[in-house]
């Protein structure tokens, strides 16, 4: 499957390209015990920050089809801490994915600042009744 782009919202940009905001403010704890930039605990759109000195999301998200070969989601979770690859879990799915079972290999395909981010998945079914 081809990768994904996430575009963060921070006020200085469009919204018109953008694909998340931050849900909610950092806090003064936050802002105190994280490197610039790094905020502990601040909620983005569809993942979380779960660091308080590097990037690292934790990520939770549904990967929708919706073609003449497939129909349905793909449920998928997981920590995304800052590495080449890593791995996330496939936890369910609806349609022609019901109740998959299977792990996603996220690559970081491009980066700009805290902005923008394009990831590639690979994704491996091991349960999957389709």
């Amino acid at each position: 499957m081809h990768g994904d782009e996430d575009i963060l919202y921070d006020f200085s940009n469009s919204t018109s390209n953008s694909t998340s905001a931050a849900a909610t403010k950092p806090t003064p704890l936050s802002t105190a015990v994280s490197s610039p930039g790094y905020f502990f605990g601040r909620v983005v759109g569809l993942y979380l920050l779960d660091k308080k000195d590097d990037f690292s999301a934790w990520f939770a998200f549904s990967v929708v089809f919706n073609s003449t070969a497939h129909r349905g989601t793909l449920n998928l979770m997981g920590a995304n801490p800052n590495a080449a690859t890593r791995d996330i879990s496939v936890v369910g799915g609806t349609g022609d994915f019901f109740m998959s079972r299977g792990v996603a290999t996220l690559r970081t395909d491009a980066i700009e600042g805290f902005k923008y981010f394009r990831v590639q998945m690979d994704i491996k079914l091991y349960e999957c009744y389709f």
